[in-house]
């Protein structure tokens, strides 16, 4: 097995966006090196899951049985008895898992909404449900890999690929192509109880560590303590958003990159086509989010920090280019934070929604509308078929930077966007030069 090299030095792999945006990349990869920890040929998949007994615990049973406070405003029945109990160390998540499980009860009904909302004076009961591990198999499926080593690897998601297993959603996820990829065949997590209630693309760039939650690790089993960071998901992308993610091999990388994105020292740079332009062209949005109380898919940038579940946000933002007089824009964004959808719901609270983000409003109908009366007709019909094609946000992670978790060099990364985005990224040139247009500069 081949010794691993140094790093690159980030100047080795840094490329301007400009000229990844203006040319299709060559998928030369890095040289791998991977000493991969193989089950045992005696081993079984089962091996894997974690003793019953051990399963059922983590807190099962625990019950709460609280009046709430006179006097104390309305709450969201989760959030209220997660407030009691995480202290404990029960999460928010198994308390919604119990409310859905019907182990809960106020004034003596039971309820299986975890939105319902309590006040002073109601008299709540709780018994926590049990942890339901959730198994990810391996598949083989193809990975983009831009870099690899001994400690982690750097991949470029396809737009439409899920990062990791949920419930009802066990296949096809990054994490079981990063099995196969790295030789394991099976691997438990706790599953986070993802329905309908919580937004499907389970965010954009939320650390996910994929541990044991806010349980305590005396809870489970070491089978499913070692499998937990197995492979190591640091942070996450959209569902619908391409682009760069770096994955942890062993658990000193996965803590401390873990511990970077906690302290926002790493570098992230998106582009994304936009329905309109920000005015002014550059700039800082600080607006906290919050999930959207009237669609519990999305979530909502809000001013100021009068909503009681938003978390602070920032992102920065910069036009590279402007395309047909202003009906669309090639925009830039830098994140201090990563919120859920941050970039999304950011977009959106500054009236530039990303073309073809239907939750958002960056709807197909919404980009012509902005587009053909600033273009010449004869592109109207090409430039329709290829919005009526766009089925995710315009959105791409083109480039990552973070300090080796061993080494501690700083390593960049970048990436041209997928072909889908190149494509409408071309026609939107075309249709803004022969209309004697002028973008608003190259991505640098």
């Amino acid at each position: 097995m081949a010794a691993a090299t140094a790093p690159p030095p980030a100047a080795a792999v840094a490329t301007t966006l400009s000229a990844l945006l203006r040319r299709q990349a060559t998928r030369a990869r890095s040289p791998r090196y991977f000493h991969a920890r193989r089950a045992s040929s005696g081993a079984s998949a089962e091996a894997a899951e974690p003793e019953e007994g051990r399963r059922r615990g983590a807190h099962a049973g625990t019950r709460l049985e609280e009046a709430v406070p006179a006097g104390e405003g309305r709450s969201r029945l989760d959030a209220w008895i997660s407030a009691r109990l995480g202290g404990g160390g029960v999460s928010r998540a198994r308390v919604q898992a119990s409310i859905r499980a019907g182990l809960v009860a106020v004034n003596g009904r039971q309820v299986s909404k975890v939105s319902h909302t309590v006040k002073g004076g109601d008299l709540v009961s709780c018994t926590v449900s049990e942890l339901q591990p959730l198994r990810a198999e391996a598949e083989d499926i193809p990975l983009d890999i831009v870099y690899e080593d001994d400690h982690l690897l750097v991949v470029n998601k396809p737009a439409h690929m899920v990062v990791h297993p949920a419930p009802g959603n066990t296949n096809g996820t990054l994490v079981n192509a990063i099995l196969h990829h790295c030789r394991i065949s099976t691997f438990t997590c706790l599953a986070r109880n993802s329905t309908s209630d919580e937004c499907p693309d389970s965010s954009d760039d939320d650390v996910d560590v994929f541990n044991v939650d806010q349980f305590g690790t005396e809870d489970v089993s070491s089978e499913v303590r070692n499998a937990l960071v197995r492979p190591g998901i640091v942070h996450r992308l959209d569902k619908g958003t391409s682009g760069l993610l770096v994955v942890a091999k062993d658990e000193h990388s996965h803590a401390q990159l873990a511990e970077q994105f906690k302290l926002h020292t790493i570098r992230r740079v998106y582009i994304s086509l936009t329905c309109g332009v920000p005015n002014p062209n550059s700039g800082r949005v600080e607006a906290s989010i919050a999930r959207d109380p009237n669609n519990r898919i999305r979530m909502i940038a809000v001013a100021g920090s009068g909503h009681r579940y938003a978390r602070h946000a920032a992102s920065r933002y910069k036009v590279r280019e402007i395309f047909a007089g202003g009906g669309s824009a090639l925009v830039e964004w830098r994140l201090e934070t990563g919120r859920t959808h941050q970039i999304r719901a950011h977009a959106k609270y500054i009236g530039i929604p990303l073309l073809g983000d239907e939750t958002y409003g960056g709807t197909k109908s919404m980009a012509l509308s902005l587009l053909r009366p600033r273009t010449p007709s004869i592109y109207h019909m090409d430039l329709s078929n290829l919005i009526s094609k766009v089925d995710r946000p315009c959105l791409h992670a083109a480039l990552l930077g973070f300090k080796h978790p061993l080494s501690g060099k700083t390593l960049e990364f970048s990436c041209p966007p997928p072909d889908d985005f190149l494509e409408l990224l071309d026609e939107l040139r075309c249709v803004t030069s022969s209309d004697g247009q002028n973008g608003d500069g190259d991505v640098r």
